[in-house]
């Protein structure tokens, strides 16, 4: 694909111009929200709380080596302290009921400041984050003197994802107690990432107001990105849109990576490479969302390329449309995920049967060895083969979530993602063993699957439980058939003379 470099160049001077807000958008967005210091100093406070006597220490991310990305802290050492500086550890101490905190922080001489900029001072800390700070270089000192003591160690975990946490084995924390363990053998280190990720479960109305905002912001950047979509637009230009509205309106970066995903490569769920043409005919999946000073929303929405849904392609999207709704009917404090997901699938299984997508409700089909029980795969997971509830969202784009705990609740406090999806795959069938029932299977529903393939819809929505009720934050992009059109028929607001991509210069 040639990318017309000056048509990219003028419209990065065009969007230079526009100004950071609008009336329309200010209001959309609402006041600004930050968490106060007190409500750090509670978190803390709270965590103590669940040891007796014990030292705590909890790392935050260290200054990059690289030039990109930019610096962004650990999600638990953010939740702890909210101190958004590299190379910090806190280290608070119980003992006799006693508590003592005090963050480590490294000082920067002058020569490095002019390259870098300043730190905080160790001295100002207090003041700034409500803890005494003491130089970075005097923090193996302390630390070896309560080793000494025989006080047992609690660990959070500098881990940025938790999805990947068995990965995460080298990180500073990891490595500090490597060393520690050796110098003091017998030493008691018990991990407490179960405990804060409790903590982090049920947000607090600050960090519901962060997300709110973090999902207006992603919602403004969808209505642009369908704005601009158009056949012959490349994915990356839908995605630079997207990324400069969220910085535009204030998010500090792409809460995850953007997936653009046109025609085939809709049906893939992490599809991240953003890199191909939108052909007229086909759908766009995009899911993309902004981080709000370090709140991340996850949203998803599904358009046609060419501004008009086909009647095939409108069936699948209402299906899904339907199904999200079905969940979202169920939520209420103290109702299971489970009863909420299978009103959903049951849309779902309607549906499918309905267009024959499917044999019959209870229908199955032969998956690969040891990927289905001896009696088969439900045939809806050809189509629909990830949950409808989502996750949660907070300081990860998958945070922890109440009703993840043993009795899967959903309660106050709540924010999540509910996000069905159906992907008509060809690859997905032609995967499929070779077997007696898979081939009557493919017999019976093939005029239907050609009928519907390469077709790839998913809508995904932030929800949060408050004591009022149950909110969607990401109400300002349209998810509705009608709504979605008009919206395309709009000019761009971030190209050239308000055009859509695609539509000048040559690929």
């Amino acid at each position: 694909m040639r990318v017309n470099l000056f048509r990219c160049a003028l419209a990065t001077l065009l969007c230079a111009c526009i100004p950071v807000l609008t009336d329309a958008q200010v209001s959309m967005l609402g006041p600004v929200a930050r968490i106060a210091p007190a409500e750090y100093a509670a978190r803390r406070a709270e965590l103590i709380k669940q040891i007796d006597s014990g030292v705590v220490l909890a790392f935050g991310e260290v200054e990059p080596v690289v030039d990109w990305p930019t610096f962004f802290q650990v999600p638990a050492f953010h939740y702890l302290t909210g101190f958004g500086e590299s190379d910090a550890v806190l280290l608070i101490v119980k003992r006799n009921g006693a508590v003592s905190s005090t963050m480590f922080v490294p000082t920067r001489p002058r020569a490095a400041e002019r390259f870098l900029g300043a730190r905080t001072a160790p001295g100002s800390l207090q003041s700034m984050i409500g803890i005494r700070g003491r130089g970075i270089d005097s923090l193996k000192a302390a630390v070896d003197s309560l080793a000494a003591s025989r006080l047992p160690f609690y660990v959070v975990p500098d881990i940025h994802f938790s999805d990947f946490a068995q990965e995460d084995s080298l990180t500073r924390g990891s490595r500090f107690f490597l060393q520690l363990r050796a110098a003091h053998p017998g030493l008691v280190t018990i991990p407490l990432d179960t405990t804060v990720e409790r903590f982090r479960a049920r947000k607090s109305p600050a960090e519901i107001a962060l997300l709110r905002r973090a999902a207006r912001i992603s919602t403004l950047a969808h209505r642009e990105a369908m704005k601009a979509a158009a056949p012959g637009c490349g994915e990356n230009e839908i995605q630079a849109v997207l990324d400069g509205t969220f910085r535009r309106l204030g998010g500090d970066r792409p809460g995850y990576g953007s997936i653009v995903g046109s025609g085939k490569n809709a049906t893939v769920l992490h599809y991240m490479e953003d890199n191909d043409v939108l052909h007229d005919g086909d759908l766009l999946l995009i899911d993309a969302a902004t981080s709000f000073d370090h709140y991340s929303a996850d949203v998803t929405r599904t358009m046609p390329v060419n501004g008009k849904f086909t009647p095939a392609q409108r069936d699948i999207y209402q299906l899904v449309r339907d199904a999200q709704e079905a969940f979202v009917r169920q939520i209420k404090p103290g109702v299971s995920v489970v009863v909420a997901s299978n009103a959903g699938k049951d849309v779902i299984n309607k549906g499918l049967l309905r267009f024959g997508l499917i044999e019959s409700d209870s229908a199955t089909y032969d998956g690969p060895a040891g990927f289905c029980p001896p009696t088969g795969c439900p045939q809806r997971l050809l189509y629909a083969w990830h949950g409808y509830g989502g996750h949660g969202i907070g300081l990860e784009v998958h945070d922890p979530a109440q009703y993840y705990s043993e009795a899967g609740q959903f309660g106050v406090g709540d924010v999540f993602t509910v996000e069905p999806g159906i992907y008509v795959s060809p690859d997905d069938l032609a995967a499929l063993p070779d077997t007696p029932k898979n081939r009557a299977m493919r017999a019976k529903i093939g005029p239907a699957f050609e009928k519907y393939k390469w077709i790839g819809v998913r809508i995904e929505d932030d929800y949060a439980i408050t004591t009022s009720g149950v909110e969607r934050l990401s109400d300002g992009a349209p998810r509705e058939i009608n709504e979605i059109e008009a919206l395309m028929r709009e000019p761009a607001s971030d190209l050239p003379g308000g055009g859509k991509c695609g539509t000048t210069g040559n690929r």
